[in-house]
């Protein structure tokens, strides 16, 4: 008897079959179940307990007597010294053209060299545009309505006018040096 090769394929297929089932027969938990068992046994590791925290103390504002320090403080002047500081002469001149070097604050601008010519003094001062500025004495520099009194071969001195507090104003004295 002679068997064709589509029943031999059909044998060697319910062979192959028969044989993925024989092997599926096994129980496939029992490698889980030993891992399982092992995972048991091993020594359980103890979790540190949380540390000890000593207890905030609270703090009491006693000083509710002092003045809120979200509210504007007063200040104690009398009257005749804030006329006095407030009345000193001192004030900028608001009617005059601006100068471009009044855009820029003070430390932002910086001396870069001198020119002289006869008797007038040149200094070359660069602003944060990286544009040089040929300035001398009366020229208007800097936010707080600085006037340029000296120019010297290290040195722009001025004199700024700025706010007193009290409403008024001040002078107070300022330089730009030369830098390298």
């Amino acid at each position: 008897m002679k068997m064709s090769s589509k029943q031999t394929v059909y044998r060697l297929a319910v062979l192959a079959v028969a044989g993925l089932l024989a092997a599926c027969s096994n129980d496939p938990t029992t490698d889980l179940e030993v891992y399982i068992e092992e995972v048991k046994s091993q020594q359980k590791s103890s979790i540190e307990p949380l540390p000890e925290f000593e207890p905030f103390d609270s703090f009491e504002y006693a000083a509710s007597e002092l003045r809120d320090p979200f509210t504007a403080p007063v200040f104690s002047h009398t009257p005749a010294a804030v006329a006095q500081a407030s009345n000193s002469g001192i004030k900028p001149d608001f009617d005059r053209p601006t100068e471009p070097l009044e855009e820029y604050p003070l430390d932002s601008l910086r001396m870069v060299g001198t020119l002289a010519q006869n008797e007038n003094n040149w200094a070359l001062v660069l602003d944060t545009d990286e544009t040089i500025h040929r300035v001398q004495n009366g020229n208007h520099i800097g936010q707080n309505h600085g006037k340029i009194i000296r120019v010297t071969e290290f040195e722009v001195e001025l004199t700024e006018i700025i706010p007193d507090g009290l409403g008024g104003w001040m002078e107070r004295p300022a330089s730009i040096a030369i830098s390298e």
